[in-house]
């Protein structure tokens, strides 16, 4: 039996120099290997077309929704809280107009419920058309 008592221990040392060679050829295999292509999304260029203002046409069926949840078809109250009223006045107001149209006019604030109510009224009615109207928001947000 050999024991080394008399010699200090042997240091022991790794060498990094390898291992950092070996990390930078693995970096530019990844670099150069590596496609950045341009993959967001589809691109495609919309349709652009030039028009006056629509005038006030009589096809339309205006109905407005307030915040308080009131339902006025061109600019009258709806007598009655029911569908079955609500359809029967759009039906009236349809009455005599070729491919009707109703343009729903809703408060920002009103029930989403509401703008639905006048949907399935409308399509009880008979109305196939329904648009909703809209303002830009250059008017500050109100």
């Amino acid at each position: 039996m050999n024991f080394r008592r008399g010699r200090g221990r042997e240091e022991l040392e790794i060498n990094l120099i390898p291992l950092i060679d070996v990390l930078l050829v693995i970096l530019i295999f990844l670099m150069v290997t590596t496609t950045y292509s341009k993959t967001a999304g589809l691109e495609i260029t919309l349709p652009s077309a030039e028009a006056p203002e629509s005038q006030a046409n009589d096809r339309e069926i205006n109905v407005l929704i307030t915040a308080r949840g009131e339902i006025l078809i061109n600019r009258q109250p709806v007598a009655g809280r029911g569908s079955d009223a609500l359809a029967e006045a759009l039906g009236r107001a349809a009455a005599g107009r070729k491919d009707p149209v109703v343009i729903i006019s809703s408060d920002r604030d009103a029930r989403l419920q509401s703008s639905i109510d006048v949907m399935q009224a409308a399509q009880r009615a008979g109305i196939a058309g329904i648009s909703f109207a809209t303002q830009s928001d250059a008017s500050g947000g109100r």
